[in-house]
């Protein structure tokens, strides 16, 4: 294979999930919620490649059982349908009939057919999805005011207070490729995955198999790095889709940009990743953590995900205390090996712990960083070469007010 020197990476302003050539996106109140929009949809003018990761949950809602069947039909993916105030999730048969219901009236909308449509649903477990609204929804598509991405990322969202999007861009055999996303996500973050859908579209011509692999191995490295809340949802996915527009040769892992490819595609799914813990329900802070040293890159993400997930590290954090011991208990939660003769943990610039003892800091210093929107947090298990970033969040009176009532 031929070696090439890797392509820059540029960020596009404003970027989302229709900035890659082809698609399109728009959102609409068909009347699931009170006000706001409740029903979106995301549709390539060409059949695409299509890879899908989803919720490890054993509950595992009906929309993500047709979409999956989709999936593995032999008819392309064009398009994705998504609805956000009710999950369609613990509703039976009844439920499988309405996910169905709801790809067919797309399908007829955008005249595909069935199998070229995804289906995405978030919301209320146990609900009833109120399929004549969808329906009625669908068939009121036309409205100009409706055909843009800003209502498509609107419409996926429930607790979230800002929409989630970004685009980068990267030439791939002279042509210049575009890889675009939007999610949602606020709280029930713990992926594998977790109460989040991600929508990812590129231009560039990928294999399908190729395509699955780098959306596993790059989900493993972002969207399955974050935690609000330790909670696992039923209903959720990340679904790629790439449509050839930009008129590369077909992407495979022996093509000699493909690692700029893959570079492109992982700074979308972490920055979307990050935006997602953000946005954490009730958060004031985003939560960084740099793990190094490790036997692993599996033990890394472990031990980084063990830190985030700890509520006395959340909470500490939220109060901007340099608690330092919570994030040492948190190191020694899972399975995987360390020596703690020779942790090292640092809060931003300021080494608090040094071959596994405390070592005097400035307390005043030490506050510094965690008082920052984003808190970085350094460990250092100087066992390998195993390393891995995860984030999260603080956590605040604000998420117990909003899952108090959030059913009622």
């Amino acid at each position: 294979m031929e070696i090439v020197e890797e392509a820059a990476i540029h960020v596009l302003e404003a970027g989302g999930v229709t900035s890659a050539k082809g698609f399109s996106a728009g959102g609409m109140h068909c009347g699931i919620r009170k006000r706001k929009d409740d029903l979106g949809w995301l549709v390539s003018e060409v059949p695409t490649s299509a890879a899908a990761v989803y919720t490890t949950n054993q509950f595992q809602a009906a929309p993500l059982q047709v979409t999956r069947e989709s999936l593995q039909s032999e008819k392309p993916l064009q398009a994705v349908c998504v609805n956000s105030g009710v999950a369609n999730a613990c509703t039976g048969e009844q439920g499988l009939k309405d996910a169905y219901e709801m790809r067919r009236a797309m399908a007829e909308k955008v005249n595909l057919a069935e199998e070229q449509v995804a289906v995405a649903s978030t919301g209320l477990i146990g609900d009833p999805l109120p399929i004549e609204k969808i329906k009625a929804g669908f068939q009121s598509i036309g409205e100009e005011n409706d055909q843009t991405v800003e209502r498509f990322e609107q419409a996926i969202l429930t607790t979230d207070t800002c929409t989630k999007h970004v685009a980068v861009q990267v030439e791939i055999d002279g042509k210049t490729v575009t890889v675009g996303g939007a999610a949602k996500g606020s709280g029930m973050i713990d992926p594998n995955m977790a109460t989040m859908l991600a929508f990812i579209t590129t231009d560039a011509s990928v294999e399908e198999s190729a395509l699955q692999n780098v959306l596993k191995q790059g989900t493993n490295r972002t969207f399955n790095m974050i935690t609000v809340d330790g909670d696992s949802s039923t209903n959720d996915m990340v679904l790629v889709m790439a449509n050839g527009k930009a008129e590369t040769e077909t992407l495979t892992e022996d093509h000699p940009s493909w690692s700029a490819f893959v570079k492109a595609f992982e700074k979308v799914s972490e920055q979307l990743a990050k935006e997602i813990a953000r946005d954490g329900e009730g958060a004031t802070k985003l939560v960084e953590v740099h793990v190094k040293g490790a036997t692993t890159d599996q033990a890394a993400r472990s031990i980084g995900k063990e830190i985030i997930s700890s509520n006395l590290v959340k909470t500490a954090i939220y109060g901007s205390d340099p608690n330092w011991g919570r994030i040492v208990c948190a190191i020694g939660y899972g399975d995987e090996p360390i020596d703690p003769e020779k942790v090292t943990v640092s809060l931003g610039d300021v080494t608090v712990v040094d071959q596994g003892l405390p070592i005097p800091f400035d307390e005043e210093k030490a506050k510094q960083p965690l008082q920052q929107e984003t808190v970085p947090i350094y460990v250092d298990l100087h066992l390998g070469d195993g390393t891995a970033t995860a984030w999260g969040c603080d956590l605040t009176y604000e998420y117990v007010r909003i899952n108090a009532a959030y059913r009622t």
